[in-house]
C-alpha cells in the first residue's frame, strides 16, 4: 500500500485512532503529546541512500565527519552526482573514513542510480512500498530496514512499520508491560491493526525507549 500523508491533519487523525486501541496506547499518546515526526523529502533517492549508508552503525558526529570529508571532494556541488562519485579514485573516498564494505555499497548505489534501479524522486513517488523494498534490497549493503527508513523519511510514507528495528519491538514491550519483546514476525502481525497509520505508531513506539 502506498500512503504518503504526513500532514498535521493526518497526524491528528492517526493519534486519535491510536488512542482508541486500548488504555496503554491512550495513556502513552496523552503523555507524549502530538506527533512531531519530521520527514526530509527534498532529497533524491540516490542521495538519501548514500547518506543513510554513510551514517550506518555510527554516532551522528562520526557520520557527519565522514560525510563532510566526502562532500569536500566535490566543492562545486552540494552533493556529487552518481557519475561524479564513480569517477573519483576510490582510495580518495576510502581516506574519508569509509570501510571497504561501506564504500563498495555507496559506489554500488551510484551505479544502480545510473542503471535506473534506484529511481529518481518523481518515479519513486509512484512506486508502492513493497515494490520499492523488493527493488532496492538486492543491492549490496542495503537491507529492508534501510529502505524502510528511506520510505519514512524521504518519501513521507505514512504506513511503514520497521519491525526489524529493536526500538520498535522494545517500545512495544514497554508500552504493553510485556516480559519479552515480540519477534519481528509477531510485531508485523500486531502492527496490522495500526494500518494505515503505522509510521505514526512507530514514532510513538520509539518514544517509549527514550
Amino acid at each position: 500500500m502506498m500512503i504518503a500523508d504526513l500532514s498535521p491533519a493526518a497526524y491528528q487523525e492517526a493519534t486519535a485512532y491510536l488512542s482508541t486501541l486500548g488504555a496503554e496506547w491512550a495513556r502513552h499518546v496523552a503523555k507524549v503529546g502530538p506527533c512531531r515526526h519530521e520527514a526530509k523529502p527534498a532529497r533524491e533517492p540516490y542521495e538519501a541512500l548514500v547518506r543513510a549508508i554513510a551514517y550506518q552503525q555510527l554516532h551522528a558526529k562520526a557520520g557527519d565527519a565522514i560525510l563532510g570529508r566526502l562532500l569536500a571532494l566535490y566543492p562545486n556541488t552540494s552533493f556529487p552526482a552518481p557519475q561524479e562519485l564513480l569517477a573519483t579514485d576510490s582510495e580518495l573516498q576510502r581516506a574519508c573514513g569509509f570501510s571497504a564494505s561501506k564504500l563498495a555499497t555507496i559506489r554500488g548505489i551510484a551505479q544502480a542510480a545510473l542503471d535506473g534501479v534506484v529511481p529518481n524522486r518523481q518515479a519513486a513517488l509512484g512506486i508502492p512500498d513493497e515494490d520499492l523494498i523488493k527493488r532496492l534490497v538486492p543491492l549490496r549493503g542495503i537491507g529492508r530496514w534501510t529502505v524502510e527508513m528511506f520510505l519514512i523519511y524521504s518519501l513521507e510514507r505514512s504506513d511503514i512499520l520497521p519491525v526489524d528495528d529493536f526500538g520498535i519491538r522494545e517500545g512495544y514491550r514497554r508500552l504493553m508491560g510485556l516480559a519479552e519483546a515480540p519477534s519481528p514476525a509477531r510485531m508485523r502481525e500486531i502492527g496490522q491493526e495500526w494500518s494505515p497509520y503505522r509510521t505514526i505508531a512507530a514514532w510513538y513506539l520509539w518514544r517509549c525507549t527514550e
